[in-house]
């Protein structure tokens, strides 16, 4: 939590879902509730979701709109910029500097209209510096524009964070494991790394296909104009590091992130955006991505936990990676950098976190 969690990017929601002064979402992780909140200057500011006063919870729920932050306890009042003003029985609290007793704030950046959070600054890049090798291919699927199409979905799943994150950028298992995308892509599924994200694509086959879904949203998946010719049939995914990812469709944009509840258990938050279209072939056609894609979910569900329940095993040793895995190559490098306890093959004796140190 402490040296890869707290100083990474997690996205929290679009700009679009806090549309006016007073609307807010929250996120949970790393022990922390974190409050994005469009204020009355219409400036997106985020902070801890902790009062000052005796450290309460302030707001309960996914989303919502409030005119003042008020804690539940007390009732000491925030304004929409997190300065405390309002205390009751202000006058037995002598020495309170309320200038000083504002909700504490927390880093966020806004790439592209998505709205991403830090806990702690380490130095690390941006969101937009991590991006920036494919930010040119993301600008074609006008992010700005987006909306959401769904709601947030928060899937429990019994396996450590991290291998979701392999198994979302592992390409050798498409053709052995997800027979609907080999249908749809044949042997044309890519994979490629860089320092802070890993990109996979696929171009979609236009050619007879059996399944019913898959079939259908090849036919009526409608041209998307703003989208150069090469993506109109183009499936797009990236991966932020460490655990945040984008599908990228020509019918919708999804974000997916999977946050760590225990070493052994991991929460899949995620949701669907897209520009609005009316359309009743991409109305179909996004239907069928859902249908399609909750296949694909069930299947890697499934891998994943034979995984999970794999390495329990005592026999279990850390197993050797191709030359072709280069995004859990990258991936693992960062991971053991970070914590070189991760180059065992057996969890280190209780306690370690407490004494040893990153590698320089």
């Amino acid at each position: 939590m402490r040296r890869v969690f707290r100083p990474s990017w997690q996205i929290v929601c679009h700009v679009s879902d806090v549309p006016n002064a007073g609307d807010y979402h929250t996120l949970e992780y790393a022990g922390e509730s974190i409050i994005v909140i469009r204020g009355k200057d219409d400036v997106i500011r985020a902070f801890t979701n902790v009062c000052r006063h005796r450290g309460a919870r302030i707001v309960d729920g996914p989303s919502g709109c409030a005119k003042k932050l008020v804690c539940p306890y007390h009732a000491w009042a925030y304004e929409l910029d997190g300065q405390l003003s309002a205390v009751p029985i202000r006058g037995t609290y002598p020495q309170l500097d309320m200038s000083k007793h504002g909700l504490a704030p927390v880093d966020l950046e806004i790439y592209r209209g998505f709205i991403f959070v830090r806990l702690e600054d380490d130095g690390g890049p941006s969101v937009a510096q991590m991006i920036a090798p494919y930010d040119h291919e993301v600008a074609h699927y006008r992010f700005e524009d987006l909306r959401a199409i769904g709601r947030v979905t928060m899937r429990p799943r019994g396996v450590n964070w991290k291998n979701v994150g392999d198994n979302y950028s592992d390409g050798l298992h498409i053709p052995v494991a997800h027979p609907g995308l080999t249908r749809l892509m044949g042997t044309g599924y890519g994979v490629e790394a860089q320092p802070n994200v890993d990109k996979m694509w696929g171009p979609l086959l236009m050619r007879m296909n059996r399944n019913p879904s898959e079939r259908a949203y090849l036919k009526y998946l409608p041209r998307v104009d703003h989208l150069p010719e090469d993506r109109q049939t183009l499936w797009t995914y990236f991966k932020l590091w460490p655990n945040v990812a984008f599908d990228i469709y020509p019918d919708q944009v999804d974000f997916m992130q999977w946050l760590p509840t225990s070493p052994t258990e991991c929460l899949i938050r995620e949701i669907s955006y897209a520009i609005p279209d009316d359309r009743r072939e991409m109305k179909a056609a996004r239907y069928l991505n859902w249908r399609i894609n909750r296949q694909v979910n069930a299947e890697d569900t499934w891998l994943i936990t034979r995984v999970q329940d794999g390495m329990a095993s005592e026999s279990f040793t850390v197993g050797p990676l191709s030359e072709a895995e280069v995004a859990l190559r990258n991936f693992a490098r960062k991971i053991r950098r970070l914590i070189p306890e991760a180059r065992q093959h057996r969890a280190p004796a209780p306690g370690w976190s407490r004494t040893s140190a990153p590698a320089a």
